[in-house]
C-alpha cells in the first residue's frame, strides 16, 4: 500500500502536466518565427502590416485537439485560421468573393500547404463565411488591426462583430484581382 501512495502524486503530476501543455490564448508575444520548409518549399515569416491578397481559401477541422503553430489548442468551431507567413497571432479580414460575406479571423497556425491556397480557415470561420459546404472559395485576405473588443471575442472562441459585406463594384474589383 505504501508503494501505491508514493506514486499517486507522481502520476497526478504527469496528468496535470499533460493537460497544461497548450499555450494560453493570448495576443502576446507576437511570434514571427524563422524560415521553415514544407514539401521542398521554404516559407519566410515576416511582419506584413499591409498584407492584402486574393486567392483560394480552404478549411480544416479534423485536427481537433491538436496544437497550433502558436502552441494553442486547435478548436475547430472557433474563428481562426492558418497562414504561411503572417506573424502569430495576426488578425485578418477574410471576404468570400463569391458572396461578399466578410469576417474577422484570428491567425494562430501555419498553413495551408496545398498549392494555390492562401489561407486555411477553421470550420467555424468557414461556416461564418459560407464556404464550408464547397470546401474552398475565392477570397480576399487583408491584415487588419481590430479593436480590443473584437480581439477579445475571438480569443474566447466567439465571432467578432459583424463586418459589412462587399457588393457591387467593390466586390467586382476584388474578383478582378484573382489570377
Amino acid at each position: 500500500m505504501i508503494f501505491v501512495h508514493r506514486f499517486v502524486p507522481v502520476v497526478l503530476g504527469l496528468l496535470v502536466a499533460g493537460c497544461a501543455s497548450y499555450q494560453p490564448v493570448t495576443d502576446s508575444p507576437v511570434r514571427i518565427g524563422p524560415p521553415y520548409r514544407v514539401k521542398g518549399v521554404t516559407y519566410v515569416p515576416a511582419d506584413q502590416p499591409a498584407y492584402d491578397e486574393v486567392g483560394t481559401a480552404s478549411w480544416y477541422g479534423s485536427e481537433s485537439g491538436n496544437r497550433t503553430a502558436r502552441g494553442e489548442k486547435f478548436r475547430p468551431k472557433w474563428i481562426s485560421a492558418a497562414h504561411k507567413t503572417l506573424p502569430l497571432p495576426s488578425y485578418v479580414e477574410v471576404t468570400n468573393l463569391d458572396t461578399g460575406r466578410t469576417a474577422l479571423v484570428r491567425v494562430n497556425d501555419r498553413g495551408p500547404f496545398a498549392q494555390g491556397r492562401i489561407i486555411d480557415l477553421s470550420r467555424g470561420a468557414a461556416e461564418l463565411l459560407g464556404i464550408r459546404t464547397q470546401g474552398h472559395a475565392p477570397v480576399r485576405v487583408r491584415r487588419v488591426d481590430p479593436p480590443e473588443k473584437d480581439r477579445k471575442r475571438l480569443r474566447k472562441g466567439k465571432p467578432a462583430r459583424d463586418r459589412a459585406a462587399l457588393s457591387g463594384a467593390a466586390l467586382a474589383a476584388q474578383r478582378s484581382r484573382i489570377r
